[in-house]
């Protein structure tokens, strides 16, 4: 072998060396400087943003401390809109199983909760976040001296309370049949706060209503417990429903809800806790 091709082969062995190298390093770069592999995380930037509307249908005894539950849900996203539909949780869930729009159930019982899930309109197993129980309301200053459950029954004192079919109203029912008391009242409300706005009013000396409903109303009227209440103490399940229209939306609204910060703000309104 000559000299000359000796010299040749060594050149040409170098620059595949080098060009090798090169390659190596290129390789090195685009790993460190690419996108994140699978492994190391999503980013932030990847987590959907929740926007549009949601709709939640609540017992009417919710509407003070979801509508504020609902003004800091729209803080913490601020492209959302919460809009509420308060009443008696039996006509809120005969809207729903009739195909009224809406994303969020939260009742006062579980037997109105049932007419929601058994109607297989709901998209999971409902979940109690709190419960309620019932208390006399009265003018403030107590002008009758109401005391007891069965001074309800008094002559000639004008009464409201919830009609039957409503969550109030068959806990009413409940703690007077227990108590083996009978009493006519003067109207039969389709909701809490109807009935509470009788006592405002003083359309009627007296209703039957939630702890939370006079808790809400601070010195429109006055409260008075009695230990019969214990008999009939509801609690409140809350679902997404079926055809929620902005389900991803609603589920972030049920998980503030039955958060810390959400039970916060509902025992801190009367509710107790499930």
């Amino acid at each position: 072998m000559t000299r000359s091709t000796r010299r040749t082969r060594t050149l040409q062995s170098g620059a595949a060396g080098a060009a090798a190298l090169l390659a190596l390093s290129a390789c090195s770069t685009s790993s460190s400087d690419g996108p994140p592999s699978a492994g190391s995380g999503t980013p932030a930037s990847s987590v959907p943003k929740l926007s549009g509307t949601v709709t939640v249908f609540a017992a009417a005894s919710l509407k003070e401390s979801f509508t504020t539950l609902g003004k800091e849900f729209e803080q913490q996203h601020p492209d959302t809109k919460v809009t509420f539909n308060f009443g008696g949780s039996d006509s809120l869930a005969a809207s729903i199983t009739s195909g009224a729009p809406a994303d969020v159930f939260a009742a006062a019982s579980t037997r109105t909760m049932a007419i929601v899930t058994d109607e297989q309109d709901a998209a999971g197993p409902p979940v109690t976040f709190v419960r309620n129980q019932l208390e006399i309301a009265t003018a403030p200053g107590n002008p009758d001296k109401i005391s007891s459950l069965k001074d309800l029954t008094r002559s000639g004192l004008k009464v409201v309370l919830c009609d039957k079919t409503v969550p109030c109203g068959a806990a009413a029912r409940k703690v007077l049949d227990a108590s083996h008391l009978e009493l006519t009242p003067v109207s039969y409300e389709q909701d809490v706060k109807s009935a509470l706005t009788k006592v405002e009013l003083k359309e009627a000396d007296a209703a039957l209503v939630y702890k939370t409903d006079v808790k809400a109303a601070g010195g429109r009227v006055q409260g008075v417990e009695f230990p019969e209440s214990a008999e009939a103490v509801n609690d409140y399940p809350i679902t997404l429903l079926k055809n929620a229209p902005n389900s991803t939306a609603a589920k972030t609204f049920i998980e503030l809800v039955t958060s810390a910060e959400g039970r916060q703000v509902l025992t801190g309104a009367g509710f107790l806790k499930p």
